[in-house]
């Protein structure tokens, strides 16, 4: 059987849930909407990609590197609800009784765990599970992204070709094409006055922002004009933008390995929850998990 890694954005798929579905409770009238959907998102992970691996990556509370590059880095984003915080902490709870490594590392975004992960572990295919497009910038011919549509309801694969087929351009000049067009969701300009259509012009042209600087006196001089004197944001929205891959992080492959969910502090914490329907389900994806594993074993 070929090995599959798959990587969950989790706060990516937390924040996604607490806003898809209606407000949910513990017996204990806790908020537990986010993490239902956490749950239910993974066993449509497992019965749709059968990986033989499986890894989880959130933020770490606090600053990153990027906020040292750009102190208004993500400056303007409201705070999440406070429902959605306490959840944070439940998540981590649950995918660790469910026996699924995860990370959380000060100083850099899940993404970059993400990305470092993907880079480096020697597996056949690595699908990450995420709504953040950010990520579309590690897809290559081994890596896709498996992109939640209509709140939880579907999924999309996106691999190079729909990359190229959504935005114009291939994963690997994402990150020169958002050094032009900026991010306002995390808080950076790029290049005021280049938008979408004109940066996927100069990209196609010129394949990467630095031959772009390089051919300046080629370039319509109104464009160019704004190229020069912006051209300090869009290195910065360059640095900003793209995902590290060299995080220093300790991941046995061997850990990940996707053997059984159902346990005793699984249970524990479904029963806590009030997880009854998921609980079912839980019981029939491990069956189906130790099913697949002693297939391969053959």
């Amino acid at each position: 059987m070929a090995s599959k890694l798959v990587i969950i954005d989790g706060n990516a798929v937390l924040h996604r849930a607490y806003h898809a579905l209606p407000p949910l409770t513990t017996p204990e009238k806790e908020p537990i909407n986010a993490i239902y959907g956490l749950v239910s998102m993974l066993f449509r992970v497992i019965t749709d990609l059968s990986p033989t691996h499986l890894v989880f990556a959130f933020d770490h509370k606090g600053p990153t590197f990027r906020n040292e590059i750009f102190e208004d880095y993500q400056a303007q984003r409201p705070k999440a609800h406070s429902d959605l915080i306490s959840q944070f902490s439940k998540a981590y709870k649950i995918v660790d009784a469910l026996g699924i490594p995860s990370f959380r590392i000060s100083g850099v975004e899940a993404d970059d765990a993400i990305g470092t992960i993907a880079k480096k572990i020697a597996v056949e295919e690595v699908v990450i599970v995420t709504g953040d497009r950010d990520i579309f910038q590690l897809i290559n011919s081994k890596t896709k992204v498996c992109l939640p549509v209509k709140g939880l309801a579907n999924t999309e694969i996106i691999g190079m070709k729909e990359t190229k087929k959504r935005l114009g351009i291939n994963p690997s000049q994402i990150v020169d094409y958002k050094a032009l067009v900026g991010d306002p969701s995390d808080n950076y300009k790029g290049v005021p006055g280049i938008g979408p259509k004109t940066a996927v012009d100069l990209i196609g042209k010129y394949k990467n922002l630095d031959n772009i600087y390089k051919n300046l006196d080629k370039i319509p001089l109104r464009v160019a004009n704004k190229l020069k004197e912006h051209k300090e944001s869009a290195l910065m929205s360059q640095k900003l933008a793209k995902i590290k891959t060299d995080v220093k992080l300790k991941f046995d492959l061997k850990g990940a390995k996707l053997e059984s969910l159902e346990n005793e502090k699984s249970l524990a914490l479904f029963r806590e929850y009030g997880f009854k329907t998921l609980s079912v389900r839980l019981h029939k994806i491990d069956g189906m998990i130790k099913s697949s594993s002693q297939t391969s074993l053959f």
